[in-house]
């Protein structure tokens, strides 16, 4: 696994599109030195040479350098399509500007859509909070990468969102009904909502996708050191709610025991309901190397294909 990157060091890359595409490929590379040597080649533009069918197409170079055959695949062998959904509300700006959560999902986006389109497959990009900000169309051509690339560059220069609330259960299961065909869908999303009912309406709303077929893969970005374990240190704090505004002081010990509990609990059931939807759930750290991300979509990938 590669080193965790400093996400306040990204607004030093005037091209996002250029920093995706050094990381995929330092990604893959590491893919080739791994135990899972050969793996990489096989998801990219590669199949397995199923024993019998004509060799025209066997790969010969990468045959010498893994002592494998492999065919090379073409477009109609590899075409997904893929809807990225961003949540780009208020909490998502957490825990602080140059290191929060959204930079973290933005860039695992331009990285996944990188890969889409060196796999020749069909990508679209959807942003939103209390509703949907914007929509592309799902395209696999290198202008329309480029375009997202650009999209997303802009996430990171804009300033934090103003607050409002998220609607993330209203968004799903308005895509729900606009995606066509069957697809892969990929939500970046904290899944923080204000309440367990608006909590137990985003699960229903993953469900929705499911029931259209869809391909689901949730990764569950958060700061886990505070979100989740609340080890902030021990003195006083005014902690704010970034969407309403609503203004707590406390010390973190007078509540640290019962917070973690029912951030376990909550974690807990979000991991268990995707279970049963038979949603992908990746809980996923920013303090953490990003690569979690690029291997959990390579292997759901292999499963819809």
């Amino acid at each position: 696994m590669s080193k965790p990157l400093d996400l306040a060091a990204v607004r030093s890359f005037e091209n996002l599109e250029f920093l995706a595409r050094q990381l995929v490929e330092g990604f893959i590379t590491g893919l080739h030195q791994s135990p899972y040597h050969g793996f990489s080649v096989e998801f990219s533009e590669h199949r397995l040479y199923n024993p019998g069918e004509s060799t025209r197409h066997i790969d010969w170079k990468v045959f010498a350098r893994t002592d494998k055959l492999f065919v090379k695949r073409y477009e109609e062998e590899t075409n997904l399509r893929c809807h990225l959904l961003l949540d780009v509300s208020p909490s998502m700006y957490y825990p602080a500007p140059g290191h929060d959560k959204l930079r973290f999902a933005v860039l695992c986006a331009a990285a996944l859509t990188t890969l889409l389109q060196k796999q020749r497959d069909a990508v679209g990009l959807v942003t939103f909070a209390d509703q949907i900000e914007l929509q592309t169309p799902v395209r696999s051509t290198t202008s329309h990468r480029h375009t997202l690339l650009l999209t997303l560059q802009q996430l990171l220069e804009r300033p934090a969102a103003a607050r409002r609330p998220t609607d993330v259960a209203g968004v799903i299961h308005q895509i729900a009904q606009q995606i066509p065909k069957r697809s892969l869908v990929i939500l970046f999303s904290d899944m923080l909502g204000r309440s367990p009912a608006e909590q137990t309406a985003s699960l229903a709303a993953l469900q929705h996708l499911r029931h259209q077929q869809h391909e689901v893969l949730l990764f569950h970005v958060m700061d886990r050191a505070t979100e989740s374990e609340f080890a902030f240190a021990e003195r006083p704090y005014l902690f704010e709610d970034v969407e309403t505004g609503e203004q707590i002081k406390l010390q973190p010990g007078q509540v640290r025991e019962q917070y973690r509990a029912a951030m376990q609990q909550y974690e807990q059931e979000l991991a268990l309901r995707c279970g049963q939807y038979r949603i992908d759930f990746v809980p996923v750290d920013i303090r953490e190397p990003f690569d979690k991300v690029l291997y959990a979509y390579l292997v759901k990938r292999g499963k819809v294909r």
